[in-house]
């Protein structure tokens, strides 16, 4: 079984993401999980559009996650508005059963829910902290060193062909590399591979295209800088 966190958790693991609004209050928009008709919310950024320069510029960020991720959100919501049968179920209930669900379900649910959780695996250059003890033992357990897993996930993220993302999920106790299309995540019960995530990378063009054209490994090369790895300790501690 899968052990998955609510997303709305998920985005309080890191000191950075306390800026992602997702609780509710009288007056706010419904989060994530909540019923209504519009069910789920565009978090906020974690830190400001240009924190991550140089490795991922402003302008990117804010068609990024301003229109990008806003679309996704706005078309999921019109989706579960146009079946009754979903309303009040959370992201991660759509994700387990995205096989019986509608396309759009599929596209813009995993859309909503892997770039949520984009935004928090990353920090200001020098703000990200390093691997745990714990995380580290566990990469060289299971890929024998930390440039060894860096390679293999670089190596996924390259060669996924088209758009997607690549992904370290915790899998059985073990760390595990793997890759999805499109906005598919390891969440989904139609996943190659299933499990927890603990760390993603978009390789969608318009997460990099603006800064670097069609030079996806360059674009990987600057992101592993921006890396929050505060958040991933904590994620892979609670995937355990």
């Amino acid at each position: 079984m899968i052990k998955t966190l609510a997303l709305s958790t998920v985005l309080t693991l890191s000191p950075l993401a306390a800026g992602a609004v997702f609780a509710q209050t009288p007056s706010a928009t419904p989060s994530l999980g909540q019923t209504a008709p519009a069910t789920f919310t565009l978090p906020a950024l974690p830190y400001a559009a240009d924190a991550l320069e140089p490795a991922i510029d402003a302008q990117t960020m804010q068609i990024h996650h301003g229109r990008h991720h806003k679309a996704y959100v706005d078309n999921l919501n019109a989706a579960v508005a146009a079946d009754p049968a979903l309303a009040g179920l959370s992201i991660e209930d759509l994700m387990g059963r995205i096989s019986t669900l509608p396309p759009a379900v599929r596209n813009n649910g995993g859309g909503h829910w892997n770039h949520s959780l984009f935004w928090t695996l990353m920090a200001p250059a020098g703000q990200g902290g390093e691997p745990s003890d714990e995380l580290a033992a566990a990469i060289t357990r299971d890929f024998g060193s930390m440039d060894a897993f860096k390679t293999a996930f670089n190596q996924a993220a390259t060669s996924r062909f088209g758009s997607g993302w690549a992904w370290l999920i915790v899998k059985d106790g073990k760390l595990q590399i793997t890759s999805t299309p499109n906005q598919d995540n390891p969440l989904m019960d139609i996943a190659e591979v299933r499990g927890a995530p603990i760390l993603a990378v978009d390789v969608w063009e318009h997460a990099y295209y603006l800064k670097y054209q069609n030079k996806r490994a360059d674009y990987l090369t600057a992101w592993w800088k921006v890396v929050n790895w505060n958040a991933v300790n904590r994620l892979y501690a609670e995937a355990l």
